[in-house]
Parts: structure tokens; C-alpha cells; sequence
């Protein structure tokens, strides 16, 4: 089991991994080993992840997510499999739990009645303003 938070565990088991050639660092052993990790999750059927979890989770993957709702994380960052296998572990982890904090609900609030009349003074002086610069008539 993958701790997410206190509510939230993710089964090993719903993860997929795929391990493939990397494009990264590692000299000549990038042409001769698969050290990339895909790491391929299921959230519209993953029985771990409450409803707004997973709708909230959806919206944060953007383009990472397929069409039939499976998150694609691929690490390519470090030399070795497990160190890329940790880290697409931990983005993942990391996505989910940015996804678990409930947005805060706006209160609706209405102005001060002292910045309602400094914007109405500002409006007042910059209408002045404006009004000196106007070309009148010339009274020559």
C-alpha cells in the first residue's frame, strides 16, 4: 500500500509500470537498458480515491490523462530503474495529494463604505485631470 495522507492509500496493485528506454543521462548504457519508468494509473476505477478525490484529480492531470481516465506518469530523471521508479512514485503520490485539499469557498464580501469613496475621490481626480488637458477655446 502507497500512503497518499491519513485517509488515502493507493494499492500497489492498481499501478501499473512499464519499464522503456530512456532518453536521458547514462552514456552508453542508454542504448542497452530500459531505466525509464511509465508508470500507468487507473483513477476512474480505482476503488482508493473518494469521488471528489478523483474529480478534483482529473482536472490537476491535464494532458497526462487518457481519454478512458488512466494518468501517465513517465521518470526519466535518474541513471537506475528504481531511482525512476521511486520518483514517478512520488509525483504520482504528490498529484494525488495536491488533489485531496478541498478548494476553500469564496464568501461573498461587500466593499467598505470608506473604499467606496476613495474610488470615488480617485475617479474625481483623474476626470480633473483629464479635464485640463482638453483643448478649449482660445480666448486671445
Amino acid at each position: 500500500m502507497i500512503r497518499v495522507n491519513a485517509q488515502i492509500s493507493i494499492d500497489e496493485r492498481e499501478i501499473e509500470e512499464n519499464f522503456v528506454r530512456s532518453s536521458g543521462p547514462g552514456g552508453q548504457n542508454v542504448n542497452k537498458l530500459s531505466t525509464a519508468v511509465q508508470l500507468r494509473f487507473d483513477v476512474r476505477k480505482s476503488p482508493s480515491l473518494p469521488d471528489d478525490v478523483r474529480h478534483r484529480l482529473e482536472r490537476l492531470a491535464g494532458t497526462r490523462l487518457t481519454r478512458d481516465g488512466v494518468l501517465i506518469i513517465i521518470a526519466q530523471r535518474h541513471r537506475t530503474q528504481p531511482r525512476n521508479r521511486q520518483d514517478a512514485i512520488d509525483r504520482l503520490v504528490d498529484l494525488v495529494r495536491s488533489a485531496a485539499v478541498a478548494p476553500r469557498l469564496r464568501r461573498a464580501t461587500r466593499p467598505t463604505k470608506a473604499s467606496r469613496e476613495r474610488r470615488v475621490q480617485s475617479k474625481k481626480h483623474r476626470a480633473g485631470l483629464k479635464r485640463l488637458r482638453r483643448i478649449g477655446p482660445s480666448f486671445e
